[in-house]
């Protein structure tokens, strides 16, 4: 039996978009809301690599960053090897921080400008007590050769490194801290095909090395088909298909799933031409009625702009929620 390591129940965000409260109440305006994510739950196993796919506008980041606690969650619960983090503070969330780290899409922003490359990987050390002295400069050694790079550039500034080496620089301060989650925000997407290739395979390979478990937020498919045990394909802030990595690109249950699929370029040249993904995504803070994928589906029925489908069993150890699959138009 696979053995959750991370678990979401429930989770929700909500901004508060609203005018400023002086000219709310002239205007006699009641407050706005964005709804960003909207009851979604999944588990993440140890080991595996976890993806969450789907348009710009869908909730990836903003539940990425509830998962690690930059982001409070409106509703809904996440559990870290079974101790609940919704809420957790002081000792308790110090303890548990040092067990997961991120990775962030641009390493041009993500690395303090101003710090030596030592100094950014041995920050998490220092911060969680874990290394001191000649010990700290040693081990920012081995993690730099780890990832691909030198010890000799401890000493230098990240503006020094190209977009690739920044990203290892990145990888190798997510590895200081001997974390057991790590979660990849688009990590590579800010970078060239080329060297796209070489930090998944050097991600496959650490996370082989210390039995890593990862949240991998992308929207390429053809990275995610490269990184992924399991998917979750999200629409608007909701969970419309969880499903295992190589069934989804082999038989996607949901209309959106297709859709994102078809969109992909045929990348065996063969000249078969692929669908473009129709119409965009609505408005969050005015989201469509029922199924908020409805204006785009050709699927969709009465009931689809009435109801909200709710995930169910798909029957291959994931889950659709879609009214035509449910009632075999699918």
């Amino acid at each position: 039996m696979a053995e959750p390591l991370i678990e979401v129940e429930g989770l929700s965000r909500y901004f508060d978009i609203s005018k400023p409260w002086l000219n709310r109440v002239l205007e006699r305006e009641g407050k706005s809301w964005l709804t960003a994510v909207s009851d979604v739950s999944f588990t993440i196993n140890r080991g595996e690599t976890f993806a969450l796919v789907g348009e710009s506008g869908s909730g990836k980041s903003t539940i990425a960053k509830m998962i690690v606690g930059l982001l409070e969650p409106s509703a809904g619960e996440i559990r870290f090897d079974g101790r609940p983090m919704t809420g957790t503070s002081g000792a308790t969330m110090r303890s548990l921080r040092r067990r997961f780290q991120m990775i962030f899409q641009d390493p041009f922003a993500s690395l303090n400008p101003r710090w030596h490359v030592g100094d950014i990987i041995a920050e998490p050390m220092r911060t969680f007590g874990m290394a001191r002295g000649g010990e700290t400069r040693r081990e920012v050694g081995r993690l730099l050769d780890l990832v691909g790079l030198s010890a000799a550039d401890a000493g230098r500034f990240p503006h020094e490194f190209s977009g690739g080496q920044r990203q290892r620089i990145a990888i190798a301060r997510a590895l200081s801290s001997r974390p057991e989650f790590i979660v990849c925000d688009e990590p590579t997407s800010a970078l060239d095909v080329s060297v796209q290739a070489q930090i998944l395979n050097l991600m496959r390979d650490l996370q082989d090395e210390f039995d890593l478990t990862y949240l991998f937020i992308s929207h390429d498919l053809s990275v995610v088909r490269h990184m992924a045990n399991r998917i979750g394909v999200l629409y608007l802030g909701r969970l419309a298909e969880v499903a295992d990595g190589k069934r989804l690109f082999t038989e996607p249950r949901h209309p959106y799933s297709r859709m994102l699929l078809d969109a992909v370029p045929d990348l065996e040249m063969s000249g078969r031409r692929r669908k473009r993904v129709e119409g965009e995504i609505p408005n969050p803070i005015d989201p469509p009625s029922g199924c908020t994928f409805h204006p785009r589906c050709p699927l969709a029925n009465d009931r689809c702009k009435r109801e909200e489908p709710r995930p169910m069993d798909s029957g291959t150890g994931g889950a659709v929620a879609c009214f035509a699959v449910e009632e075999g138009r699918g």
